[in-house]
Order: structure tokens, then sequence, then C-alpha cells
């Protein structure tokens, strides 16, 4: 049997209270070898992480319920654009900020989008390192418990 970090036995919850399992980011990324460099930064913040392509982050995210969410939005900064719209509609559904999200953008762009500013909690510029991304997962991590 096991419980998350909040307490509450993912069997004893009823079917109506919405439940986020604050140890678990989900990485969404279409570069393979960045997925991996995300999943170790995140593993270093002590948390879980599950990988996952922009293609197939929507079930992902409704089936585990992550406490965080990294989109890397690739060169032009909207290969992860599809996948903001059901992060808001959780979102809604939970009441609130979770899952928290960091946005992994370029220099060069910007985020305009209105939906973005509603659903990014923060925006890391790449390149990916353990300095620049770990503090602010641990940060909005910490925020989901």
């Amino acid at each position: 049997m096991s419980s998350s970090s909040s307490g509450i036995d993912a069997q004893d919850r009823h079917d109506d209270m919405p439940f986020v399992d604050s140890s678990k980011v989900l990485v969404v990324c279409k570069s393979p070898i960045n997925r991996v460099v995300i999943c170790k930064i995140v593993e270093r913040c002590g948390l879980r992480p599950i990988s996952e392509s922009p293609e197939t982050a929507a079930p992902a995210l409704q089936a585990l319920s992550p406490g965080t969410v990294v989109l890397d939005g690739g060169a032009d900064n909207r290969d992860c654009d599809p996948l903001l719209a059901e992060i808001s509609s959780v979102r809604r559904l939970m009441g609130g900020t979770t899952p928290a999200v960091v946005m992994l953008s370029t220099r060069n762009r910007s985020l305009q989008a209105p939906i973005r500013h509603n659903v990014v909690d923060a925006v890391v510029t790449k390149p990916i390192t353990p300095e620049g991304l770990q503090p602010v997962i641990e940060r909005l991590a910490k925020r989901a418990r």
C-alpha cells in the first residue's frame, strides 16, 4: 500500500476528491536527450520524473496527477503548446495552481500566448543546467505539497 506525501492513500480517497502526487514531476520534451538531462535534474531534487513526449503527455498528466510539470518548448517555444490547455483544465479541476509548471525557453523567444501567462509559473532559459533548473523545480515542488 503506497501513500502520497499528503498522507492520503489513493485507495482511501473519494472519487470526486482531486488527488495530486507532489513527488512526481512530468517532464515533457521532444528531444530524448533533453528528457534524460531534465529527468536527472529532477532526481537530484529527490522527486520522481515521468518522461513523455509532447504527443503522449496528456494521458500521463491525467493518469499520474503530478505536482509539477517541466515543459521544454523546443527551438520555437511551441513544442508543448497543445498541453497547456490540458494543464489549465487540470488546474481548474484542482481549484488552484497545481500542477506547478516550469517552461524551458530559448533566449531569443518570448512567451506571448495569453494562456501561457495563466499556466506557466516559472521560465528557465536554456541551456539546461542543474544550477539553473534544480532550484526552480525544488521551489515549485515545495509549493505543490
